[in-house]
């Protein structure tokens, strides 16, 4: 005789069937976790993102910044050391692009040696530089750099008008040299501003400067 809790049919007062593998409580069965996200977790994560800083900001990138300092070079009568004491390398990065997207219009891949000889001619101001001024001498490599990439938009701006220009002829020559003494001028009127003790060296700097571009103008040309 069989108890009769196990009557054939009949579920017991727990729910559980006779069968012992049909033995289950739906009552106790975990909920999926595959269900929809709740509307409370979502605007919770949107309130989390729109808080957070700007991505160019997170990187220290201040693109008003390099905005301002573009104009001041490109009126090198009325420079602004101010705006240069506060080295960075994002604006001469874009000019270096510009200049070596230029350079590729016209048929030549020069990214690689526009990037080398304006490092090595940034290294070459610093050591003049500093070995003018002496124990004077407060130029750091990194506001060098920063002082001559962004005195190379003028041979950018030439190269890009050299894209419609016949490479013989004198009009092109006489554009090469206003954009070298453009960027000489703006380039050592930066580098005396910041360092106001090196005004007796200006003839000097400048001639280093003028080399530098000068350099770069060829590299237009030919």
């Amino acid at each position: 005789m069989r108890p009769p809790s196990m009557a054939a049919g009949v579920p017991t007062s727990t729910g559980v069937t006779g069968i012992p593998f049909l033995s289950f409580d739906l009552g106790t069965a975990p909920v999926s976790g595959y269900g929809p996200p709740s509307t409370g977790g979502i605007l919770h994560n949107s309130g989390l993102f729109e808080e957070e800083a700007p991505l160019l900001e997170e990187l220290g990138i201040d693109t008003s910044q390099i905005m301002r300092k573009t104009r001041s070079v490109l009126n090198p009568f009325r420079l602004k050391s101010d705006l240069h004491e506060d080295a960075d390398l994002s604006g001469p990065f874009v000019i270096f692009m510009l200049f070596g997207l230029f350079q590729l219009l016209a048929g030549k891949l020069h990214f690689g040696v526009i990037l080398g000889w304006l490092a090595v001619a940034s290294i070459f101001i610093y050591f003049v530089f500093n070995m003018l001024a002496g124990s004077n001498g407060s130029l750091d490599l990194y506001r060098c750099l920063s002082i001559v990439g962004y005195c190379l938009l003028p041979m950018v701006i030439f190269s890009g008008i050299s894209l419609f220009l016949p490479r013989s002829g004198l009009t092109i020559a006489v554009i090469s040299c206003i954009a070298v003494i453009w960027c000489t001028r703006a380039s050592t009127g930066l580098l005396v501003m910041v360092a106001p003790h090196a005004e007796e060296y200006r003839s000097l700097l400048a001639y280093s400067c003028g080399l530098l571009y000068t350099a770069f103008s060829l590299l237009v040309l030919f």
